[in-house]
């Protein structure tokens, strides 16, 4: 910082892994390394050098019963554990939030930015993944109550924050339509210095992803079981056990993997499927990153990131562009997602040109972006800028 230091707290959701809105978070503890970092849980040494060596303060949900390993049951406390944190004597709150932590309430005097990864999923586009028709009856009655809840409270809690980021302009959206406020949109960065081609493909396709009901796998599951062509799942969740109880022996499922192990995986897949409506998705960006293409479900973040083949209004199994970096399928069924993934040897990708969509989203490009930002937001305020 330039003139007076001002205080500054750093809010996140939970800290259990690096996934795409951490990747935020670490270019922001970067920006403020005497930043104190507020967070409802954190599992130790779960982040990068650069989170862990923060000072990380953590709510009093961590300290009850069966909260490691279990800490989303107690989602109806999530609000109130938020608001518990004391921000009094901080000048500038930056939360990165998809649950709760834009409910941080600033002091009077305080400015409080918040990088939107999306308004909460499970109350909003997601609820019927989480709650919907195929959960039982007593689920579907407590989950609406809880979403009914959660809604009034993620609305009442917006005017605590005074400038709203996107990471998309398909999350910008979002954020109009829920909380009546517009966002500048600053998409989440891809490390294309760190993802670029590692080995040569290899003959299996990939997924990358948390095991949880909204990312699709059980639907790329029925489509690979019907091609009996091999799929490497890696990730871990909820629902490992119920996916691999459909799964066919020519499905894998392997742990999360750490960076090397991610870059390796892309750089070999044939091709990444995606089969979720996803927010923004970095994982379809660290795989372009990586020169391979996509297989997607037509929707979502991946309209900003991937170009498709074979664009929605051109029919699906119709190559129009020489620098596509993927497919889309574009109804959520297996039977869609077969004719994708069938009609992939028809079109031809270059390598080269997948890196290059990839790079429009790199780090280097995000940070200039973010601080240009900052810097505009704490100097209207403050008359500070950011170094």
């Amino acid at each position: 910082m330039t003139g007076r230091d001002l205080k500054v707290a750093l809010v996140h959701d939970w800290l259990t892994g690096m996934r795409g809105g951490e990747k935020v978070l670490e270019v922001l503890c970067d920006f403020f390394p005497q930043a104190t970092l507020f967070t409802i849980f954190h599992e130790r040494g779960a982040m990068s050098p650069t989170i862990e060596k923060m000072e990380i303060r953590t709510s009093w949900i961590e300290k009850l019963p069966l909260a490691k390993g279990h800490f989303r049951a107690y989602l109806p406390l999530f609000p109130k554990a938020i608001e518990s944190f004391d921000f009094g004597d901080y000048d500038l709150i930056i939360s990165t939030s998809h649950c709760v932590a834009k409910g941080a309430i600033p002091s009077a005097q305080g400015l409080h930015i918040s990088y939107i990864h999306t308004p909460m999923r499970y109350i909003w586009e997601m609820y019927p993944h989480y709650l919907g028709k195929n959960a039982g009856v007593v689920r579907r009655l407590a989950g609406a109550a809880l979403a009914s809840y959660l809604r009034r409270w993620d609305v009442a809690s917006c005017p605590r924050v005074h400038h709203f980021i996107a990471n998309s302009e398909n999350v910008r959206r979002r954020i109009q339509r829920h909380y009546r406020r517009d966002a500048v949109v600053i998409p989440a960065p891809v490390d294309g210095a760190f993802f670029r081609p590692s080995r040569k493909p290899e003959d299996y396709f990939l997924i990358v992803t948390a095991l949880v009901p909204y990312k699709q796998v059980g639907l790329a599951i029925e489509a690979f079981n019907r091609l009996g062509w091999r799929l490497v799942i890696a990730g871990d969740g909820p629902e490992k056990k119920k996916l691999q109880a459909m799964a066919q022996p020519n499905i894998e499922f392997i742990p999360w993997q750490g960076a090397e192990g991610l870059r390796d995986l892309y750089s070999g897949c044939q091709a990444l499927i995606f089969p979720g409506e996803e927010d923004f998705g970095i994982v379809p960006l660290e795989a372009q990153a990586c020169g391979r293409p996509v297989i997607a479900y037509g929707r979502g973040g991946v309209l900003e990131t991937v170009l498709p083949a074979n664009p929605e209004q051109f029919g699906p199994l119709q190559q129009h562009r020489a620098d596509a970096t993927g497919i889309f399928f574009y109804e959520s069924t297996p039977e869609a997602l077969v004719q994708a993934v069938e009609s992939f040897a028809n079109y031809s990708f270059d390598p080269e040109a997948i890196r290059r969509q990839a790079l429009k989203f790199d780090k280097p490009i995000f940070i200039r972006r973010l601080r240009d930002y900052l810097q505009e937001c704490i100097a209207e305020k403050f008359g500070e800028s950011v170094r």
